[in-house]
């Protein structure tokens, strides 16, 4: 967590008659869950140019569970979260679950110098004036929904996760061996 959150989640928290402890246990106890959307919502389908060059259909992934993470290279916490979503593709990767992240706002040369500090060999998918991001309640970077076999968004997590967590892993495994019965 950055100093600057530290001093507002601390703020927050003694408005609120929480000691310190109760906020770090709280922050870290509620980092590492994935919240429900509700209620869920059909997930806006979207095409957008990876920074790979190609390009990458939202529907094209039905069946599986999709990990739709909006981010940014100047936002510390998406740096942050990165590394994790890596490891996460690299235990998922023969599982039908997804990760796509959606760069908002920046270009194919901001992304690239990203990647030569922060790489990645999941889809980076560049959403460069903003309509994609629009289509999504986001709020503020990072912000992750996901999209579960159905085409349905059912959970909404906002702010950085350590996403290659065994315990969130299992509830995106769970989505998707719900959906099979």
């Amino acid at each position: 967590m950055t100093h600057r959150a530290c001093v507002v989640t601390a703020l927050f928290g003694i408005f609120l008659g929480l000691t310190a402890l109760d906020l770090l246990a709280a922050e870290r106890q509620g980092a590492q869950t994935l919240p429900v959307l509700s209620p869920p919502m059909a997930a806006p389908d979207f095409v957008l140019t990876g920074e790979d060059g190609k390009r990458y259909r939202l529907s094209d992934y039905r069946g599986q569970v999709v990990v739709v993470n909006f981010w940014a290279t100047w936002c510390p916490p998406c740096r942050y979260e990165m590394p994790a979503m890596e490891r996460a593709h690299q235990k998922l990767k023969d599982e039908k679950i997804v990760l796509l992240a959606v760069n908002v706002g920046e270009d194919e040369e901001s992304v690239f110098a990203f990647t030569g500090q922060y790489p990645v060999t999941f889809p980076l998918l560049l959403d460069r004036d903003g309509t994609v991001v629009k289509q999504y309640p986001v709020i503020g970077l990072p912000t992750t929904f996901v999209i579960d076999p159905h085409g349905n968004v059912t959970y909404r997590a906002v702010g950085g996760r350590e996403w290659d967590d065994e315990a969130l892993l299992n509830q995106l495994r769970q989505l998707l061996n719900r959906s099979a019965l």
